[in-house]
């Protein structure tokens, strides 16, 4: 029987959160960035990520499986009640209830935390992540054509929102 939990990010987490994310930038499933961050990033990530902008890990067993993120939409503060997500699972966690573990917690939060909107930005061809928002309540809102490059190919960006 597999123990789950999810927490707060912490200081100590961010070699296991980095090794996730940069998972997620060499599988070319997730993310447009393409270059794989350092510790330096990754630091700098979780001081954005106090406060209201949370960060979370699940925990399977103690290990962290995957993690999560509540972003900064824009700095207008017409957006003030908006977030962004991010959810990103280790690969030998992939399918196995991570992202379930984790969506319902990081929405949790946002509404701790006085947002009544999140935001998400997919690949339409991440089947995967589509399902999970799906089946948590969101709808998708549109799509960005040609919104990026990745490895020399137009990338389009799938927009989905769920109001809390």
């Amino acid at each position: 029987m597999m123990l789950q939990t999810v927490r707060q990010a912490h200081e100590q987490d961010l070699g296991r959160i980095l090794d996730i994310y940069n998972q997620g930038i060499e599988d070319r499933i997730a993310t447009l960035e393409t270059e794989k961050k350092d510790q330096a990033y990754i630091g700098n990530w979780l001081l954005e990520h106090q406060g209201r902008y949370t960060a979370l890990v699940a925990e399977d067993q103690g290990e962290i499986a995957g993690w999560a993120a509540l972003n900064r939409y824009s700095h207008r503060c017409a957006y003030d009640g908006v977030a962004d997500l991010s959810i990103y699972v280790d690969r030998a966690y992939r399918g196995k209830g991570i992202g379930s573990l984790l969506l319902p917690a990081l929405e949790e939060s946002a509404r701790k935390n006085s947002f009544y909107k999140i935001v998400l930005f997919t690949f339409p061809f991440n089947a995967g992540g589509q399902a999970l928002y799906r089946k948590n309540g969101y709808r998708e809102v549109g799509v960005f054509e040609k919104q990026g490059r990745l490895d020399g190919r137009y990338i389009d960006v799938m927009i989905m929102e769920k109001l809390l």
